[in-house]
């Protein structure tokens, strides 16, 4: 096999459904990076885990491993458990070098696939500027992941020619979805669109939809439209192979310049210089073995 292989980090689900399409964003992938050996694996609910992953591609022979971040923003995934499970690696595999990669981010590709999830669940009976768009992030106890999506909500309300944008988290973070819809149903617009800026399924997408329903049933006199998430769509995969071949030319570093981690941030002092720590101990690998019978209070996905 190649000396050289790129693994596809994605944060793992209960939900199957979830994993599918990761797998299938996967394969759409791998066809772009012929001279690389290819796998994917997960932090947490499902298998091959990252240290799995890791050791899968060591034994057919890599010596180089581009580890490839699935996830949107730099929040605690990306600043502290892949690091922490790559630095675990090379540890105990010295001969193996792994460079990590940054996170998707506020990417052009991205903006615009969201912008064609959004158009597309529009039709033209109602304007533009008389819709409304609530942009639905995961929601992070890391302040700088979630102000991003306030920035893509601006970026897709003007660029689009909206009439507004709201934004709501799916959970640890303010406004959640229920509350933001009710706010954003009182405004006076026809049409409210809600998209959640995810990139695959899961627990909760599904919660936002049904969440949706809900608010919507309340208010009958308002057009509301569930917007598709990213999945697979072309501005996905060209953003993954955008990361592999700025990893494969160096080491790029993610913008650390309101990460919590190095930077005193109002409300989250005590996190400066914390250890980098993986916590996924306990969930990795779980729900697609048996193997872990005890529950733990954990945000699901």
């Amino acid at each position: 096999m190649s000396p050289s292989a790129v693994l596809l980090c994605g944060h793992g689900s209960r939900d199957p459904e979830a994993i599918e399409e990761f797998e299938l964003a996967a394969a759409a992938l791998q066809p772009r990076l012929p001279e690389f050996d290819f796998a994917t694996a997960y932090l947490e609910f499902a298998r091959p885990t990252i240290r799995d992953g890791l050791a899968l591609l060591a034994a057919r022979g890599a010596r180089q491993i581009l580890a490839i971040p699935g996830m949107l923003f730099a929040a605690s995934h990306v600043k502290n458990d892949l690091p922490w499970e790559v630095n675990s690696f090379v540890a105990e595999n010295p001969s193996v070098e792994v460079r990590l990669g940054r996170d998707l981010g506020i990417d052009a590709k991205l903006l615009q696939a969201a912008a064609d999830r959004i158009a597309a669940a529009a039709d033209t009976r109602i304007s533009r500027a008389e819709t409304l768009l609530v942009v639905v992030g995961r929601g992070t106890n890391d302040p700088d992941a979630n102000s991003n999506i306030a920035k893509l909500a601006r970026m897709l309300w003007e660029g689009m020619g909206l009439g507004w944008a709201e934004i709501a988290f799916s959970g640890v973070a303010q406004p959640r979805v229920d509350a933001a819809l009710s706010r954003a149903a009182v405004l006076g617009f026809r049409r409210i669109i809600v998209f959640p800026y995810f990139l695959f399924t899961g627990v909760l997408v599904k919660r936002i939809y049904a969440q949706t329903d809900i608010i919507a049933a309340l208010f009958p006199e308002i057009d509301f439209i569930k917007a598709l998430y990213l999945r697979d769509h072309e501005g996905v995969i060209g953003a993954f192979a955008d990361r592999v071949a700025e990893l494969d030319d160096g080491q790029p570093a993610m913008n650390c310049q309101l990460c919590k981690y190095r930077t005193r941030i109002i409300g989250y002092e005590t996190d400066v210089s914390a250890p980098q720590t993986g916590h996924h101990h306990h969930v990795r690998g779980i729900g697609s073995g048996g193997d872990h019978n005890h529950h733990h209070h954990h945000p699901s996905k």
